[in-house]
């Protein structure tokens, strides 16, 4: 009987500490060190939420740069791929689709230049990011459609990109596709005054 009960009281008190302590415990240093990151970084124009910095969001107007596909239809609630693997009839159903469509839209590019993340989902399925490489490949699309010059296109595209943090970690030359949009949709506002 002694033994149950120490199983139970020990049982117990985990379950508060690494349960309920160390998790609010996270929460509060994470709040303090980063308060938006926990949040995904929500990004506000005129007081008004138009999405989060790291969750991806579906850009389906060929007058916007478009982001990595989504297994999860870009729903933070459900994070997750697909699971297909790369021989699945299935998956490779769906990147030949993407990269029907990607070809329709850019008749001038071959297959071969296509970059892989425009045609792939993540492993979360809520990527925000693209490399510099397939936002560079949407200028001409993006430049037919606003009227804008490719030149002006290219310089925001160079605007935004980043690098890996602190040079080491992460991904080299990439772009945040909602704050590429959201200049986009400025740099067209202030052209047409």
């Amino acid at each position: 009987m002694k033994t149950l009960r120490n199983i139970l009281v020990l049982s117990f008190l985990s379950l508060l500490l690494f349960g309920i302590a160390y998790p609010l415990a996270m929460t509060a240093v994470g709040q303090a060190i980063a308060p938006n990151a926990a949040d995904g970084k929500p990004i506000y124009r005129n007081d008004q939420l138009v999405g989060f910095e790291n969750i991806g969001q579906n850009f389906k107007s060929s007058q916007y740069f478009w982001g990595r596909p989504s297994a999860v239809d870009y729903d933070a609630s459900s994070t997750g791929g697909s699971n297909y693997g790369p021989t699945n009839p299935e998956f490779l159903a769906l990147v030949q689709h993407r990269i029907d469509t990607l070809m329709a839209y850019h008749p001038s590019i071959k297959k071969s230049e296509i970059p892989v993340e425009l045609v792939t989902a993540s492993g979360s399925g809520l990527d925000p990011h693209i490399s510099n490489e397939a936002a560079l490949l949407q200028v001409n699309r993006i430049a037919k459609q606003r009227n804008l010059s490719k030149e002006e296109l290219k310089n925001l595209v160079d605007e935004h990109t980043e690098g890996a943090l602190f040079g080491i970690a992460g991904p080299e030359n990439y772009v945040n596709v909602l704050k590429l949009n959201l200049s986009l949709d400025e740099l067209e506002k202030n052209s047409k005054k």
